[in-house]
């Protein structure tokens, strides 16, 4: 019999197993790829070879351990090496370890302020422009080197060097530099599988081999010097100003380089990590870095993808990490001082090339933010980083202004006479010139229909569109101002408080989609509150009132001060059953039973009503309520609209009309009986009459659609109406449409007996509407407009349909 070893192991086993089988693996191989770049970023900065390989160390350890992203991996960036390299220039290397460590200190305060995300407002193309920048810098510099020279003083100088540069005669040591590149593009052309072993390694390994069997004459690493130089921080000397600046530059670039980091990571690997903990954790590393004499850590994408693709489940992969460079610095520093300085200084090369990434300028030219790419990128190379990343910055600014201010306005002439403007966007000073040019194209005396779909209109938007409009009526022109969405215009222009500042933006109106096409979450409809009648529970004292109910804790916590909850009534008896003291109609409480009348055990409406009317009271309500509570006393549609009760037809969607539009009628095959025909129906005479007596309607509309079930019933001789009695006596109204379709002949149309019908129809009613008498006299007189449509469900598509023949004509 075996045994389930598995199910009996603790957490710690499982752990270790995990650790054992992933990490440690990943550890080794992001171990291979750190320490040559611990050594290239050094060299970059300026600073003592074992700085890079503290960094890594610290990095790997501390981040790791106390990190919010389990798989990111820390330590010293290529990024920073530019700013570290300025600083020990002018501050010298000690003072420069206590920069580091006061910009630590900086990202703890910062990271225990829970600001981390505030950095992610950094916009990406700065970012890599900025690391682009660098990338340019580092590979001008350190091409110098691999050419057998020494990097100036600038990247311009370096630029300009060049060509003397590679003219000059060259040792030995050219060929290191010449073939570490080689192998370092070569190695990325291999097969995935073949390249098991990093590519860094690989190519510093076939370098320094091939120097000591060749016996050339290189510079090779002094590490022992390293080791020897080093001493405590001490507090850097100058102006304060110029520290002060140093430390926040510092910080901020290695908080953004890893908050950055982390993000790519999490989408690599899924999940989300804490950036506020991050950021914490990069703080205690730089600060135990710059007391230790390392270089600042920050997280590093090229490890931190690597720790991915080989397969890292926890934080202990980045620790192992760090401890394997710290057991190679210790067992296996002498190698180091195989390796050739041109060597190095060829990995840095390859290195800033590919810091000038193509797939970000692509990303970018999508978005339209190649402009600040490339001033970033340019003012880092021949600035300075400081100089390049705030030119950066503002430029993005200035683009971001510009897209928030950009707005739509376009003139034009309308067929009829009338001009139509529409201006859309958010309105300030900025617009005010392209606003003012659209309006003055308007000639003067001319009807304008003015359209406002705009979401923010200052005080010298609202003083140019005001004054334009008293100028333009003056001059006896007439403007009809729209506003789509909020009232900004009105507001202003009646005196009203005008909200200082732009509102968010309101989620698209989606109340057109069917419910099975909507992502919203179906909840159950005991998740809604239930109003109980009164006296439901048990006899009801007089005046008393209905109490609320609601039966989960969602349903509860809906209905909490949001003024979402939809209550519902509940009758008394409705449940069929004795009268049970709980309203459920079981006098034992049994909410299993039988179905009510309205076909639901709990007597709720469907949840899809429920969900509807929330989100009625949450989007539309706040929108509509003005309107509504204008016409709340009083109806004045100009329009009866006669159609069918199928529900694929919503006249208000396809007549984009709103409330108090449309007097509505609506019923099986949109059909208007005869005056005084067989069998007599005064449902929708009433509502002729109504409409025309009382409402005065310009325009009586019968709409009919394709496919209709009534006209199908009336086709097939009644048998899809069999069983269905007063169906049947109904679709008698429509024998005269059935008539007009078996004399007349084909109207051309290739859609079938069924839908010609359907527009014969139509025609039919809208004849029958002149046989009330009130309808055929204002007729008549002018006063009323019979109009026919016809909505193709396929192709949502209104046509109005003329007589004769019945012919469609598109809207």
């Amino acid at each position: 019999m075996g045994t389930d070893t598995k199910s009996h192991s603790t957490p710690t086993e499982r752990t270790l197993a995990s650790v054992t089988r992933h990490d440690l693996p990943a550890s080794l191989v992001v171990s291979l790829v750190a320490v040559p770049l611990s050594l290239g970023v050094a060299v970059a900065s300026g600073a003592p070879l074992v700085a890079g390989l503290v960094a890594g160390v610290i990095g790997g350890v501390v981040a790791g351990l106390l990190g919010g992203s389990a798989v990111q991996v820390s330590g010293p960036a290529a990024g920073l090496s530019l700013v570290v390299a300025e600083l020990v220039a002018t501050y010298g290397w000690r003072a420069t370890c206590m920069i580091t460590l006061l910009a630590g200190t900086l990202q703890l305060l910062l990271g225990m302020s829970r600001v981390a995300r505030a950095a992610l407002a950094v916009s990406p193309a700065v970012v890599h422009g900025m690391l682009a920048g660098v990338g340019a810098v580092i590979a001008l510099a350190q091409l110098h080197v691999v050419l057998g020279g020494e990097p100036q003083r600038s990247a311009v100088e370096n630029l300009i060097e060049l060509p003397g540069q590679i003219a000059d005669n060259h040792s030995h040591a050219v060929f290191a530099g010449l073939l570490t590149i080689g192998v370092l593009v070569g190695w990325t052309r291999l097969p995935r599988r073949l390249r098991v072993v990093p590519a860094p390694l690989v190519a510093l390994l076939a370098a320094s081999t091939t120097a000591v069997l060749l016996g050339w004459n290189v510079t090779r690493v002094d590490l022992s010097s390293s080791l020897s130089e080093w001493a405590a921080p001490i507090w850097p000397e100058g102006d304060w100003h110029g520290i002060v600046a140093a430390v926040v530059l510092v910080a901020l670039l290695a908080a953004v380089e890893s908050l950055l980091c982390t993000v790519a990571t999490d989408k690599q690997r899924g999940g989300r990590s804490d950036l506020d903990r991050e950021l914490t954790a990069q703080g205690v590393a730089n600060m135990v870095s710059g007391a230790l004499g390392g270089l600042p850590v920050a997280g590093v994408i090229v490890r931190s993808t690597t720790n991915v693709r080989a397969g890292a489940r926890s934080r202990w992969s980045a620790v192992l990490h760090g401890l394997w460079i710290l057991a190679f610095a210790v067992c296996l520093g002498w190698t180091i001082t195989l390796i050739p300085m041109e060597a190095l200084a060829a990995l840095l090369v390859f290195i800033g090339v590919q810091m000038v990434n193509l797939g970000h300028l692509r990303n970018l030219r999508g978005h339209g933010e190649i402009p600040v790419y490339v001033v970033t990128m340019a003012g880092v190379v021949l600035l300075g980083l400081a100089e390049g990343v705030l030119l950066g910055l503002g430029l993005a600014a200035l683009s971001a202004l510009r897209r928030l201010t950009r707005i739509t306005a376009r003139a034009r002439l309308e067929t009829d006479g009338r001009w139509h403007v529409l201006i859309g966007g958010s309105l300030t000073f900025l617009g005010v010139p392209r606003i003012t040019s659209e309006l003055h194209a308007v000639p003067a005396g001319a009807a304008v229909e003015l359209d406002l779909n705009i979401d923010f209109m200052d005080n010298a938007a609202f003083e140019a569109i005001h004054s334009w409009r008293q100028d333009h009526e003056r001059g006896g022109g007439t403007v009809d101002i729209d506003e789509i969405h909020d009232e900004w215009y009105a507001m202003a222009a009646s005196g009203a408080r005008v909200f200082p500042v732009k509102p968010p933006p309101r989620a698209p109106d989606r109340w057109w989609l069917p419910w099975a096409h909507r992502g919203r979450e179906r909840r159950a409809a005991a998740d809604a509150p239930v109003r109980r009648a009164p006296g439901e529970d048990g006899p009801a004292a007089p005046g008393g009132q209905a109490r609320e109910e609601g039966g989960s804790a969602r349903a509860r916590r809906e209905r909490g001060g949001s003024g979402l909850a939809v209550p519902v009534r509940r009758v008394p008896g409705e449940d069929g059953g004795a009268g049970g003291t709980d309203g459920t109609g079981g006098a034992d409480g049994d909410r299993g039973a039988a179905p009510t009348a309205h076909g639901r055990r709990d007597g709720l409406p469907v949840p899809e009503l429920l969900a509807g009317a929330r989100e009625f009271h949450r989007r539309t309500a706040p929108l509509v309520r003005p309107f509504l509570h204008a016409m709340a006393r009083k109806q004045e549609p100009a329009h009866l609209f006669i159609t069918c009760a199928d529900s694929r037809v919503v006249p208000n969607l396809i007549t984009s009309s709103g409330p108090g539009d449309l007097f509505t009628v609506r019923n099986i095959g949109n059909l208007v009986p005869r005056r005084g025909g067989s069998p007599p129906d005064d449902s929708v005479t009433a509502a002729i009459e109504y409409a025309t007596g009382a409402l005065n309607v310009r325009t009586i509309t019968v709409c009919g659609h394709s496919g209709c079930g009534a006209m199908a019933a009336l086709l097939s001789g009644g048998e899809k109406a069999a069983g269905l009695p007063a169906l049947g006596r109904w679709l008698r109204h429509g024998n005269h449409s059935l008539a007009r379709f078996v004399s007349s002949e084909s109207d051309g149309a290739d859609d079938g007996p069924l839908d010609r019908l359907c527009r014969i129809n139509v025609i039919q009613q809208l004849e029958n509407l002149r046989t009330h008498p009130s309808v055929d006299e204002l007729v008549g007189q002018g006063r009323l407009e019979l109009v026919g449509l016809y909505f193709d469900i396929a192709t949502a598509r209104v046509h109005v349909l003329r007589q004769p023949p019945v012919t469609p004509s598109a809207l």
